[in-house]
């Protein structure tokens, strides 16, 4: 019988090995893709995985996927899982808790000799936060067979590696990365369990959230060319300072974001670059990147459009230019109401209360939900930490996830 205590401390046992395969140790989880961390955390997942009395492979996007065969192999497949990237300096739980938990349900399905009407898929996805190369769900977007070589080359990173030879230096072919992509049929539904990031689940009290949907995200990366200058011999009407166009457009994301408050719109500078960067050189170069995120995608176009004409005016009058490389665009979804009315019901049987919310954050049921009825189930943050070192959530919250998706699988219809 499905035992709480037993799948906690596994949970904990699983997060706190993984603690260890980070670049930054004592100062938050450093997991960016194709790295020597990411390569530990894969090796000690696969072995996770393997004890389990999963399937073990790796596929050519790098993503770790184990199977445990189900009656009718024909069907499409369950499947459950997250990411195990990171951010930087970011917490131990984003993500990778997803994993953990979906290697747990396998155990839990073996131990009670649950044997499900298609095959049960763990998975941990291989770059979900974009973090290193500024574009997100690579691993996912690679299984939908929405990768190829090209895009590969397309992105880099701050020391100028593309993807292509990240992923060469990893061990992977990316002339290959095709291959990640699931046969017509074999993508059935699709569950996540992640932390919330936020402070509504514990503010209510609930134990559980059940995602009602996921914002859409734009991003992009904009770059400015004014002149370099003298900093104190060039008066201020001669100058083509790119640093003080960006400023102005900057300000701009977050006025524009704040004048959509019904839809809940975000804008977020995460990154800002200066050309020469020199404390007497007027900067001839300005780059930022660009995030928007609302569940509203006439929203989103609302404040991308306002932006382009802000970037216009503030280059034109000095003879300035700018570009803008879009990086990110994935449209806002709703999650199955059918999965969630299971998941909901399946709570209240074990008394676990529940709350229903949209997640404010991208995560890999976003892609994924374009092609399968997909459900997230979020267990509280403390204090809304994530992204942070400070990021915990206890490991009993998560085997209540697990709890109720161990129950919601054994009497899922076959599809």
């Amino acid at each position: 019988m499905w035992n709480c205590e037993k799948s906690a401390a596994r949970i904990e046992n699983d997060l706190n090995a993984l603690q260890a395969f980070t670049s930054t140790p004592g100062a938050g989880c450093t997991r960016l893709p194709f790295t020597k961390e990411t390569r530990t955390a894969a090796d000690y997942l696969k072995q996770a995985m393997a004890t389990a009395g999963l399937a073990v492979t790796e596929d050519a996007a790098g993503n770790v996927i184990g199977v445990r065969a189900g009656r009718d192999r024909s069907l499409p497949a369950i499947v459950c899982g997250s990411h195990y990237d990171s951010v930087v300096h970011g917490g131990n739980y984003d993500g990778i808790a997803g994993v953990v938990c979906a290697i747990e349900l396998a155990r839990v399905l073996e131990e009670e000799h649950v044997t499900l009407a298609a095959d049960y898929v763990a998975i941990a996805f291989m770059d979900e936060e974009g973090c290193r190369f500024g574009t997100g769900y690579f691993g996912s977007r690679a299984v939908l067979g929405e990768m190829d070589a090209a895009e590969c080359r397309t992105f880099s990173d701050l020391d100028g590696i593309t993807v292509y030879d990240a992923m060469k230096s990893y061990g992977l072919d990316p002339e290959r990365i095709a291959d990640a992509a699931w046969p017509a049929g074999r993508l059935g539904r699709y569950f996540e369990i992640h932390i919330e990031q936020g402070r509504v689940l514990e503010t209510c009290g609930a134990d559980l959230g059940i995602v009602s949907g996921i914002v859409g995200i734009r991003r992009a990366r904009v770059t400015i060319e004014g002149r370099a200058d003298h900093a104190g011999a060039t008066p201020m009407h001669l100058r083509r300072d790119a640093v003080d166009m960006a400023a102005q457009v900057i300000v701009e994301a977050g006025r524009l974001a704040r004048q959509e408050k019904e839809s809940g719109a975000v804008a977020t500078i995460g990154c800002i670059e200066a050309d020469p960067g020199a404390v007497n050189v007027i900067a001839g170069r300005a780059a930022f990147s660009i995030d928007v995120r609302s569940t509203d995608a006439a929203a989103i176009e609302r404040i991308l459009a306002g932006l382009r004409r802000k970037l216009d005016d503030v280059t034109h009058d000095c003879g300035a230019s700018w570009t803008a490389e879009r990086t990110l665009a994935v449209a806002p979804v709703r999650m199955s109401e059918d999965l969630q009315a299971r998941l909901s019901a399946s709570a209240a049987s074990y008394q676990y209360a529940t709350h229903v919310l949209p997640s404010g954050a991208g995560h890999d049921a976003l892609p994924i939900s374009s092609h399968a009825e997909t459900a997230m189930l979020f267990v509280p943050s403390r204090n809304g930490r994530s992204h942070a070192p400070e990021e915990y959530t206890p490991p009993p919250a998560f085997a209540k996830a697990v709890h109720v998706l161990f129950d919601v699988l054994r009497t899922l219809p076959a599809n």
